[in-house]
Parts: C-alpha cells; sequence; structure tokens
C-alpha cells in the first residue's frame, strides 16, 4: 500500500453568480512513497496549488479520491501540516511560543513546550532567537519559525505551498539548502509546490510536472542526484533541459531565473 494514492481526480471551481465553471485539475493518478519530497513543478495557473489544497483536505475533488495510508481525505487532519507561502505567525507571540502554540493546545506543561519548542529552534538555525517576535525577523527567519512550527506538530505529510517565492536569491539559495538538510536528518514526506525548475532540481527526490490548465500529469521525473546539489553538474543540466523542454511544449512561459541559466 502507497503512503499516498491520488486516483483520478478531477477539481472543477463554478461560479454560480455567472454561471461558469473552471477545470483546474483533470484525471489526476500518482502514487507517493513513504519519506519521498516530492516537487510539484508546472506555470502559474496549472492546478499546483489546488492539488496540494485538496490532500490538505482545505478542498474535496470534484471526481476521483486522494487516499493516505489507505484512509480517504475528506478534511483537515493533525497528520498534515501545512507551509504557506507567508509564514503567517503569531505577533504577538515570541519564536519559542509560535512554534510551541501546537503543545499549548494540547495543553503540555509549560517545562514540555520549551524543551520541545528548543528542538525545533535549533534544528531550523534560530538558537538565540527564542524570545523575539516576528517583527524583528528576516523573511528567512520567518519561513525558519513556519518550517519549525510543522515540525513540532509531528505529521507524516508536510505540505509546502511556494515557502520561499518572496525571498531573494541568497536567502532562498540558504533555505533550500536548510530544507534539504533538514528532510535528510528527519526523514519526512515533504511535497514541496513550486514553478522554479531550479529549486524543484535542489530539493525534490521525485518532480511532477504539471501541464497547462486544466492541470494534468505531464511527465513524472525521478531524480538520481547525490547531496548536495550541483547546479553546475552536468546531470542536473541533463534535468533542466528535459523539465524546460517539457515545459515550453505545453506553452508554458519560463520563469526569468530558469530562462537566464538556460542551458544552450
Amino acid at each position: 500500500m502507497a503512503f499516498l494514492e491520488i486516483n483520478q481526480v478531477d477539481k472543477i471551481f463554478k461560479d454560480a453568480k455567472r454561471g461558469t465553471q473552471v477545470q483546474a485539475l483533470q484525471d489526476i493518478s500518482v502514487t507517493i512513497e513513504e519519506n519521498e519530497f516530492v516537487c510539484l513543478l508546472g506555470g502559474s495557473g496549472c492546478g499546483k496549488s489546488t492539488l496540494l489544497n485538496l490532500i490538505a483536505g482545505f478542498e474535496k475533488p470534484t471526481i476521483g479520491e486522494i487516499m493516505m495510508n489507505g484512509k480517504k481525505i475528506e478534511k483537515m487532519g493533525a497528520d498534515r501540516g501545512m507551509v504557506f507561502q507567508q509564514p503567517t505567525l503569531m505577533p504577538w507571540l515570541t519564536v519559542q511560543k509560535n512554534i510551541a502554540f501546537h503543545l499549548k493546545l494540547k495543553r503540555a506543561s509549560r517545562q514540555k513546550k520549551k524543551e520541545e519548542a528548543q528542538k525545533y529552534i535549533d534544528m531550523v538555525g534560530l538558537t538565540g532567537f527564542e524570545k523575539h517576535y516576528p517583527h524583528e525577523l528576516s523573511g528567512g527567519m520567518s519561513q525558519r519559525v513556519g518550517i519549525a512550527r510543522a515540525l513540532l506538530q509531528n505529521p507524516s505529510l508536510i505540505l509546502m505551498d511556494e515557502p520561499f517565492a518572496a525571498l531573494d536569491p541568497f536567502t532562498k539559495l540558504e533555505m533550500q539548502e536548510e530544507l534539504a538538510r533538514i528532510w535528510q536528518k528527519n526523514k519526512r514526506t515533504i511535497i514541496f509546490v513550486t514553478h522554479s525548475v531550479e529549486e524543484a532540481l535542489m530539493l525534490g527526490t521525485k518532480v511532477i510536472v504539471l501541464s497547462k490548465r486544466p492541470g494534468r500529469i505531464n511527465k513524472i521525473i525521478n531524480l538520481e542526484m547525490d547531496r548536495p546539489r550541483d547546479s553546475t553538474s552536468p546531470i542536473f543540466n541533463r534535468y533542466k533541459r528535459e523539465i524546460l523542454t517539457l515545459i515550453e511544449k505545453n506553452e508554458e512561459p519560463l520563469l526569468e531565473e530558469d530562462s537566464m541559466h538556460q542551458v544552450i
């Protein structure tokens, strides 16, 4: 039994006011095994975030089903943690208390909250910032808090919706390397939405390339590269050429950072 099974999923959004509908996803079928790092890749509007929301339980498929550990996903659950584009931190709480908020809801002791939060604070490289408030943090540091908070909840699956999209290129690269290190150490299953070919290749064990709307699976690529990844290596650029060719055939615009580095 696969860890996550997506079976012939369609998603159609209906606009009752205008009497129209938009098909976001069409016939999505894929299996994901435990401890994989899967990147959903495609141009804007191809349904990447919609698929992530279906897995999270925020939305339900119009057709088909999504199974996790043999059980149908029909609503949100503690077995799935979410990291959004913006870290959505509570501004009145410190880094430590933001990370430990899940334990507060479970009425854990003060000592347990402190100890557990500190473990993940150290893991994401925020040691020394325990008492800082969100407005005192950089964008990259705020996202580290969001990742630590998701890890502390100990979900079986972590869903990440372009969490580094708003960061500058240098901070983004640092966060990609940090996330890859954390994943290697903890071996959680991660599904990561991105529209950057290079980001997908830096992070993933598997890349699922979606076509333009309605989103369909164009190709699933299992990445056979050592870590840390070298973006100048021949194998990295071979995968990059393959993915860019797939995207160009579907008439999706290239992301600027990818077109700048396109291998000729």
